[in-house]
């Protein structure tokens, strides 16, 4: 599992994580039950705190995206597409939402917006 953080992100370390995990997942990069590595293991990888590989693996697990079972490691959790579904559909809604404010800014009405949205889904 290749994970790159980058240190001068505004991103926080173990959401840089997270995303890399769940993009993997998505992305069929990482199975269903594939092993994890370690807390330890990934935070000696990584050079960071076992408590922020810890944070991220939590949130993941509270996310529905992986599995720890007690003493024997954390998994990729079960393939669940409604889940992944909704990962992606949130990331579509927050870029069309960014496209929409961007187009206000310089000026357009909602109806433009609209119109060229149009346009570009006959294409």
């Amino acid at each position: 599992m290749k994970i790159i953080i980058s240190n001068s992100s505004m991103e926080p370390i173990y959401e840089q994580i997270i995303g890399q995990v769940k993009g993997m997942i998505m992305d069929g990069s990482l199975q269903q039950d594939t092993m994890l590595p370690s807390v330890r293991s990934l935070s000696k990888d990584l050079k960071i705190s076992a408590l922020t590989v810890k944070k991220a693996y939590d949130c993941l697990e509270e996310d529905g995206f992986i599995v720890t079972v007690h003493g024997k490691g954390s998994f990729v959790a079960a393939g669940n597409q409604n889940l992944l579904q909704e990962e992606m559909r949130k990331g579509v809604e927050a870029k069309l939402e960014l496209a929409i404010q961007e187009g206000r800014k310089c000026g357009m009405k909602d109806e433009e917006i609209r119109e060229l949205f149009d346009l570009i889904m006959e294409e």
